[in-house]
């Protein structure tokens, strides 16, 4: 884990574009699931324009390498714009919205 301050970091959910052919969402599956700690993942397709497509990426596993993680997919040809979410510690808390 290379995230320099020890954190058991177990979901991360990414704002991740690509380009309308490559990669595929096969080749940044790919990328992802050979990333240290990951267990499982989503790739959801949020936005399409002529030339980009924006997907929503929720990851989860133990002790996952972030930085190693976000290598991985912008070697495959992805850009990650923003962590959305991070999930870390003994177990997974869900975000639970606050009543107005």
């Amino acid at each position: 884990m290379s995230d320099g301050i020890g954190l058991n970091i177990r979901r991360v959910v990414l704002d991740v574009d690509k380009a309308l052919k490559v990669p595929t969402l096969i080749e940044i599956g790919a990328a992802i699931h050979n990333s240290a700690g990951v267990r499982a993942f989503n790739i959801t397709v949020t936005e399409v324009d002529q030339e980009t497509m924006g997907t929503s990426i929720t990851i989860e596993g133990e002790q996952i390498d972030y930085d190693a993680l976000v290598r991985a997919i912008e070697s495959s040809g992805a850009v990650v714009h923003s962590l959305d979410e991070l999930v870390a510690g003994d177990r997974i808390i869900d975000y639970v919205p606050r009543a107005r």
